[in-house]
């Protein structure tokens, strides 16, 4: 009968999911923090109704392949080379200043020495990985019901936010390859090839092979979507479209990890990026959605919650907690701001940038489920992040529309 506890667990996941998810919308915040709340509750932590085994470790990791899939899928590329270096320079300092806030703030808090190698470091700069992620679609939500998001300053944080997911992207699979590059590294295609042409530095080797995946991809991707588009061409529409992007999908995740050694939602973010110029790539993100969102989705995220150990909560982790909303939050606000006002906007608009990117969501989730995954972070961190998402989704939208109604009151 146990084989058969699964579909009892599944179950009252996506109910519990589905029912807390709901309440958050309500309350207007994300919904992923309500479906992350129902895990914490049926979890062990609360009322140990629904144990995380190892068939719903691998439901919500494909949970995770579809969501960056899915992202990759939303990324316009015209639009994304049309704003030029401006959103690409914002970009850069919105990854960079948090990554090094982060890494301080761990560091300083738990007295680590900067010693590169040193496992406990290591944990430290994920912790600015972490904040390095952006999530703008409460931004964009806010913008558009203000009718500001056509604007100057509604383009320039939505382009600064894609290229600051794929940045950030980047700097993950560096950061996971570095951390101890040599552990697996009998099973990685490529780098077995390395050791036996030329050994070489671990540091060199993961830059190498980092380098090479994007560099396969864009040769491969151009070809893929030439092969994607007469598809689309011949057979508009249909089903076997989604389909074949689906496996895509898995494919470079399997791909980035058993050849280059490299972070499985990276590749599938890159199939994403290779079809987010189809005629139909709105008709694939759908189709991904529909699974995304009735089975895979809940599972992610309630697993997050399931993972969350919330029982070893003492008052230093409430304090590190509280440490890490503020320096995220006042990381992108500097960073992204004193960015746009080096590029001419002005002091206020500048504020405008750094208040929008300041927002974090799933990406900043998936990031921190990764380092779970390769021993960098502990599972109790999982709070400081939710309880990031949550102030930041909270605060962004009440801020942007004070310094915009301060605009109107100006102009009036």
């Amino acid at each position: 009968m146990e084989a058969f506890e699964v579909f009892k667990d599944l179950a009252i996941i996506i109910v519990f999911a589905k029912l807390f998810g709901l309440i958050a919308r309500k309350l207007r915040a994300p919904q992923v923090v309500g479906e992350i709340i129902a895990g914490l509750l049926i979890g062990p932590s609360v009322l140990k109704i629904v144990n995380l085994s190892d068939f719903i470790s691998q439901m919500a990791e494909i949970g995770v392949l579809l969501l960056m899939f899915s992202a990759g899928l939303e990324t316009n590329l015209k639009d994304l080379i049309k704003t030029g270096p401006k959103a690409l320079a914002i970009a850069c300092a919105g990854v960079f200043v948090p990554l090094i806030g982060g890494t301080i703030l761990y560091s300083a808090f738990y007295h680590i020495p900067p010693v590169w190698g040193d496992e406990k470091f290591f944990s430290a700069i994920f912790i600015g990985v972490i904040m390095t992620a952006t999530s703008v679609s409460i931004t964009v939500e806010s913008l558009k019901e203000m009718g500001k998001l056509k604007g100057e300053i509604g383009q320039t944080i939505l382009s600064a936010a894609i290229i600051d997911d794929v940045i950030g992207i980047i700097v993950l699979t560096f950061v996971i390859g570095l951390k101890n590059p040599d552990a697996g590294s009998e099973n990685v295609v490529l780098m077995r090839l390395l050791d036996n042409i030329y050994p070489m530095n671990s540091f060199v080797k993961v830059i190498i092979l980092t380098v090479l995946f994007f560099a396969v991809a864009a040769g491969l991707g151009f070809g893929i979507y030439k092969l994607f588009k007469l598809a689309d061409f011949r057979f508009p529409h249909t089903r076997r479209i989604p389909i074949l992007g689906l496996a895509l999908c898995f494919v470079f995740a399997w791909a980035a990890e058993t050849f280059f050694g490299i972070a499985d939602i990276t590749g599938a973010y890159v199939a994403g990026i290779i079809l987010c110029s189809l005629k139909d790539s709105e008709y694939i993100a759908e189709k991904m959605d529909t699974n995304s969102y009735m089975l895979f989705g809940p599972i992610f995220f309630a697993s997050i919650g399931l993972k969350t150990d919330i029982s070893e909560i003492n008052v230093e982790i409430l304090l590190f907690c509280v440490g890490f909303v503020i320096v995220a939050l006042a990381t992108k606000i500097i960073g992204c701001g004193l960015m746009s006002r080096a590029l001419r906007f002005k002091w206020k608009d500048s504020l405008k940038i750094g208040i929008g990117m300041m927002t974090r969501g799933e990406v900043a989730l998936i990031v921190a489920q990764k380092g779970l995954a390769v021993k960098m972070v502990e599972p109790v961190y999982f709070t400081a992040v939710i309880l990031l998402i949550i102030v930041s989704s909270i605060s962004t939208p009440i801020i942007l529309k004070l310094l915009y109604a301060s605009d109107d009151k100006a102009k009036a």
